[in-house]
């Protein structure tokens, strides 16, 4: 036998023949086992994002050629938002009393409250002024000329009757409580954070001798990721179904004469996202575009169904990854449901706006900035279930009688399209908001974020 040995090739003799073989050399070998190592990357069909994008499409095409069904399809959307509402008291229980339970400083729990309140504070204010200055200077609602005396008041009686306007003394002990079950069982997310809170420090203030409940608590908090995946799965059907019924109920031909005012919102969400909370974003050290990609399945769910609540889950979970503690995300995108709603304040200022201009109702000056105070609190109710903006905006200009609410009516048809840009914005800037907490925490690192994103 004869052989030679180059390169890892070799010449076996077999009688008068001669196979020659090629043997991987040690590099080529040791890239086989890197790429053997690669998980293998998923089609693009097999993506949630693309299932997503794909089922409203479909709801598209059906909402506009066959009506009637499309709007059979509701239960499918409410079904899936019901699902995922299920789960959100218990996942931010488990998420926030596990994350202060491990915290070895409590105080950061106040710090991190602290902070984040006044971020919330300081970023709705200027989404309200924003949308009180984009009405005063695009006008959406003039032209329109509407007598209020002919308007359907009856339209808009069942959330005048749900609207209310707090105080201050009324809307902090709303926060409370009637019992620890009441709060689950109502689903009321600021409630909810606040027993998680005081459960948290409970645990940890008493050692070694709670250790066994929070393991458990930890163990149970897997679990409801898990069933947070599986729910997830039916995202597609969800969104089918809930884009359907808006477009088979609705229609693009009711935009008509109220598209200049949805344009104007539209354009003013995108604008405010890529420009306030980019320019947020810069300085907290990330790209506002990379952080959009990185959540675009959220995005798109929340376009879907019209509810930044279906997106809550997986936000959360996506934040941790990047880095974010689990006590700092517990503790700020739950609270920036109901203090953070960047969305629904532009909504609502630019909406009471249109409503004063089509009905010929002039506003002074000092009647636009009681608005704005007004809204600042009655925004803070605006979380992310469906509707929840236009009853905080009917209470809001209720405080001004010279507008009539009956104008509501004009918008109450298209609420459904404005409500798709209201909660993604409010959900988007929760997101941006928990990552520059956590940059002013210390918690992530401007490289670490960096790469995370990418």
């Amino acid at each position: 036998m004869a052989g030679e040995d180059a390169a890892g090739a070799g010449e076996i003799g077999v009688g008068d023949c001669s196979i020659k073989t090629i043997m991987p050399s040690p590099v080529a070998a040791s890239q086989l086992d890197v790429k053997a190592a690669e998980p293998r990357r998923k089609p693009f069909y097999a993506s949630l994002w693309a299932q997503v994008l794909i089922a409203m499409a479909l709801a598209l095409v059906l909402g506009y050629f066959s009506p009637a069904r499309a709007v059979a399809m509701k239960p499918l959307g409410d079904a899936f938002i019901r699902l995922i509402t299920m789960i959100i008291t218990i996942l931010i229980f488990c998420t926030v009393v596990t994350g202060i339970a491990g915290m070895q400083d409590l105080k950061k729990v106040g710090r991190v409250g602290g902070k984040a309140l006044l971020y919330f504070e300081i970023v709705s204010t200027i989404a309200l002024a924003i949308g009180l200055i984009v009405g005063n200077t695009v006008r959406p609602g003039i032209g329109f000329n509407v007598n209020a005396a002919t308007l359907d008041a009856k339209a808009v009686a069942d959330y005048a009757g749900q609207a209310k306007t707090q105080n201050a003394t009324e809307f902090l002990m709303h926060i409370i409580p009637t019992t620890v079950t009441d709060a689950f069982a109502k689903g009321d997310i600021l409630q909810v954070v606040l027993v998680s809170i005081l459960f948290g420090f409970a645990l940890s203030s008493a050692g070694t001798r709670a250790k066994p409940l929070v393991g458990l608590l930890e163990s149970l908090t897997q679990v409801v990721f898990r069933v947070v995946n599986i729910l997830m799965i039916f995202a597609p059907i969800g969104a089918f179904g809930a884009m359907a019924f808006t477009i088979g109920k609705y229609g693009f031909a009711s935009l008509g004469p109220l598209v200049k005012l949805i344009a104007t919102f539209w354009i003013t969400s995108i604008l405010f996202v890529l420009l306030v909370l980019g320019a947020i974003a810069a300085l907290a050290g990330f790209n506002i575009l990379k952080f959009l990609l990185y959540i675009k399945e959220e995005i798109l769910l929340v376009l879907a169904t019209s509810s930044s609540e279906t997106a809550l889950p997986t936000l959360m979970e996506k934040l941790e990854k990047l880095g974010c503690s689990r006590s700092l995300v517990g503790l700020v995108v739950p609270t920036g449901y109901t203090f953070n709603t960047d969305g629904s304040s532009l909504y609502m200022t630019l909406a009471a706006l249109f409503v004063a201009q089509a009905t010929n109702t002039h506003l002074t000056l000092l009647q636009q900035l009681t608005i704005l105070s007004v809204a600042t609190l009655t925004s803070k109710g605006a979380s992310g279930v469906q509707g929840a903006s236009f009853i905080a905006l009917v209470a809001t200009l209720s405080v001004i009688p010279t507008i009539p609410v009956a104008g509501m009516a004009l918008i109450l048809g298209i609420d459904r399209f404005m409500s798709m840009f209201r909660g993604l914005v409010n959900m988007i800037g929760n997101g941006v908001a928990t990552l520059v907490v956590a940059r002013w925490e210390n918690e992530l690192g401007r490289d670490a974020l960096r790469n995370g994103l990418a």
